[in-house]
């Protein structure tokens, strides 16, 4: 069966502490838990702040030159995933929908090789 990633989006400036309440905790714990009752949660993951990322990238000499930050400049950045495998597209976008309200955030939703 087909894998997606089901990406959640938060501009640099956001703040979980400030955002995410008692009710969106519940609701992406419900998501979470219909994931798992349906069967197509692989694994899924929050991550840490951008600022706290570090990018690597290989250099002509064979260097590989190690910097802190993302390695893209956006503003926005990937705040947590899920890796789903579901049947088709639609049943991937189905799933990103419910990801977009539980998280009150944009989803991208894209297929795996």
């Amino acid at each position: 069966m087909p894998q997606y990633l089901v990406a959640i989006h938060h501009p640099d400036e956001y703040d979980p502490a400030a955002t995410e309440d008692a009710a969106m905790t519940r609701d992406i714990d419900r998501l979470n838990d219909e994931m798992v009752a349906a069967g197509v949660r692989i694994f899924v993951g929050g991550l840490q702040p951008a600022d706290r990322a570090m990018s690597l990238k290989a250099e002509p000499d064979g260097e590989v030159r190690v910097t802190q930050g993302p390695y893209l400049k956006t503003r926005e950045h990937m705040g947590g995933f899920w890796v789903l495998e579901a049947a088709d597209l639609d049943e991937a976008l189905a799933w990103g929908r419910k990801a977009a309200v539980a998280c009150r955030a944009p989803v991208e939703v894209r297929p795996f090789h």
